[in-house]
């Protein structure tokens, strides 16, 4: 149990390590993603004045005009995105986040008003040293004309501008980031899921192997003693099943083709303790199209039936059959029951063989398929179908 455990551990250990991996390549991606898009979104609002400049013929104060405001709304920007709402926002923090907010507002709205007395001073002696020019007179009009003609906005006008640009951007930038963070909780939040529906159907297929190894190999013991050379071609025969357990089940999917000679040879093998006072049908297609499926899905119900369905002092039977068609996959089974009902319903259904079937199906086809079992006293049908996703 101790060794069991600490396996178990490590299994979990190096499939959280992968998962940590993946997550970590995949935000390394996402990162380099959303730099490439935020520089274009900047290259676009940086250059697409040039451009226009240059169609309309607007000079050169303009272009600073726009770059002073376009670099102090940048800062607010990216003051909310990179720091404030990571740090207090997200941090549950929202009073901070507000109160700090509301003085990064102050803040730029200061550093504002100083760079545009710069810009807006810079440029009106800059239009007057020009105008003392008579070769330029002409080209910039009548004194108060043209842009460079706009003076300094009064002070309740820069007020209402300037809260209305930076409150934009206080708000696309919480947007974004809560939209960001949202979109990643999501995908981590499937990435996990995804990574919890694989572990656990490593566990439970792990848990299938051995209880099957288990009964089978005291069905071998008890035919030891009653031939000798059928108890060697059972040998064989488990030799074979434990290879397909061994390999070709651990690639997560086997072709349904793997899955029936599977099923034949574990069938062969219980045959051989079986007496003439049984009934057995077995009904498997010949001609189908093979697919693939997750391994030992029905082989439990067979060895179920086996198990309860056999008596050894009156008649019994056992019905396993199996039908393909194109779009699904239907499998039945019935046999006689010789126990208590009582006793058969709480071994069987309390059993590890029929409580990993259930499990896997509804972690493996959640909505994609049927299983039915109806229990009366002297019976025991199973109806499962599979349909294609």
């Amino acid at each position: 149990m101790i060794h069991f455990q600490s396996d178990s551990d490590n299994l979990f250990l190096i499939l959280n390590f992968r998962l940590l991996s993946r997550i970590m390549k995949k935000e390394n991606k996402e990162l380099m993603i959303k730099v490439v898009l935020h520089v274009l979104v900047w290259a676009v609002l940086l250059g697409l004045p040039l451009y226009s400049a240059r169609r309309v013929s607007l000079d050169n104060d303009f272009l600073l005009i726009y770059y002073s405001f376009t670099l102090i709304n940048a800062l607010i920007f990216y003051s909310n995105y990179l720091f404030l709402v990571p740090v207090l926002f997200f941090q549950k923090s929202r009073f901070r986040y507000y109160i700090s907010a509301i003085g990064l507002l102050v803040i730029f709205y200061f550093v504002s008003d100083f760079t545009s007395n710069r810009v807006f001073g810079y440029l009106q002696e800059k239009n007057a040293e020009r105008r003392r020019n008579p070769d330029e007179r002409r080209e910039l009009g009548p004194p108060g004309g043209g842009l460079m003609g706009i003076r300094f906005p009064p002070g309740h006008a820069f007020l209402t501008g300037y809260m209305s640009s930076s409150l934009f951007m206080i708000f696309l930038s919480l947007g974004l980031k809560v939209l960001e963070r949202q979109t990643r909780i999501e995908k981590m939040q499937e990435e996990m899921e995804k990574e919890r529906l694989n572990t656990e159907l490593a566990f439970l297929k792990n848990q299938v192997s051995p209880h099957f190894f288990f009964n089978t190999l005291n069905n071998i013991y008890s035919l030891i003693s009653v031939n000798q050379e059928d108890s060697q071609e059972a040998v064989l025969k488990l030799s074979k099943l434990m290879r397909y357990l061994l390999y070709e089940s651990e690639h997560g999917n086997t072709m349904l083709s793997q899955e029936i000679d599977f099923m034949n040879n574990y069938i062969d093998l219980m045959k051989l303790r079986m007496s003439d006072k049984v009934s057995l049908s077995v009904r498997f297609p010949e001609k189908y199209d093979d697919r693939k499926i997750p391994p030992l899905l029905f082989v439990p119900f067979i060895e179920n039936a086996f198990k309860h369905g056999i008596s050894y002092r009156g008649n019994s039977f056992i019905n396993i059959a199996m039908e393909i068609p194109d779009d699904s996959i239907i499998f039945r089974c019935s046999n006689s029951l010789q126990k208590a009902m009582e006793e058969v319903t709480a071994r069987f259904n309390g059993g590890v063989g029929l409580d990993n079937v259930r499990k896997r199906l509804n972690l493996l086809f959640p909505s994609c398929h049927e299983l039915r079992i109806d229990k009366s006293e002297k019976q025991y049908d199973v109806y499962l179908e599979i349909k294609s996703a």
